[in-house]
């Protein structure tokens, strides 16, 4: 994505000048199956819907309109078929999160319980793009227990026909039911993709910041500010106390997307 803000959005480059934003998800490989990790925008958001991502969205995030950044596109890149795709996980699902669903019509789709009721009855269920889910999705719903914990964090563990050591960890605020989604890697060290949790690099360094536009944009589209703070600061003392074994990126942040693609780990 290429919004208008510069170094308000990146912290650098021109004030007035595109600044570079990102859908980031992740692929994971086990065995004879893939896992997807958010979808980011689908074909037809790129080709025939792309005006029912709205026009005010269009003009604030402009989106490269391209299929070659879809998800599917680089699945098949990679050298995979999209059948092989066989579970979706999702942070959440807002536009450029969901928008790939109906492009992986075969996946099973796992999200927490309280993420798709909001999709379906909450007050701000218009955020939701309903075209994005008219394929009927394969729903996996799961709620939050009384169970293990993740490093202080409640874990939705034993997700159906996902390894155990995939988990969603419940981060409410940007949304009523936005999770994060760690992933235990072969080294035994996690990956948490934590989706709009944060927006920028800077929030998880040791003297947390942000930039003024992302500031005030996580704060426009927030359901629970307070939740979506304290959840924040939780996630910093996470990378803080556990930086040797836990690897924390969010959504939309270049530079860390760049740190895993200029080094192909996955």
């Amino acid at each position: 994505m290429r919004p208008f803000g510069g170094r308000l959005v990146n912290e650098g480059g021109s004030l007035l000048g595109r600044a570079r934003m990102v859908c980031h998800c992740l692929l994971i490989e086990t065995g004879g199956e893939l896992i997807l990790v958010d979808t980011g925008y689908g074909i037809a958001d790129v080709t025939t819907h792309t005006e029912q991502l709205e026009r005010s969205f269009l003009r604030l995030s402009r989106p490269v309109l391209e299929v070659a950044e879809t998800a599917a596109a680089q699945v098949k890149q990679l050298g995979y078929r999209i059948e092989d795709v066989r579970h979706i996980v999702l942070t959440h699902l807002d536009r450029d999160h969901a928008g790939g669903l109906p492009d992986f019509p075969h996946a099973q789709v796992h999200v927490h319980d309280s993420e798709y009721r909001a999709m379906r009855n909450s007050p701000e269920r218009a955020r939701y793009l309903s075209h994005q889910f008219q394929h009927g999705p394969q729903w996996n719903l799961h709620r939050s227990s009384d169970g293990e914990r993740w490093f202080g964090f409640e874990a939705v563990r034993e997700l159906p026909g996902l390894p155990p050591g995939i988990l969603l960890i419940p981060l409410p605020g940007h949304t009523r039911g936005h999770t994060g989604v760690a992933v235990r890697r072969s080294d035994g060290r996690w990956l948490l993709h934590a989706g709009d949790a944060y927006f920028y690099h800077g929030e998880m360094a040791e003297r947390p910041h942000c930039t003024p536009m992302l500031r005030y944009f996580q704060s426009r589209v927030q359901v629970n500010g307070p939740l979506r703070r304290r959840n924040q600061e939780r996630l910093h003392d996470l990378v803080t106390a556990h930086r040797g074994h836990v690897e924390v990126f969010c959504a939309h942040d270049p530079i860390e997307l760049d740190r895993y693609t200029s080094t192909q780990d996955s």
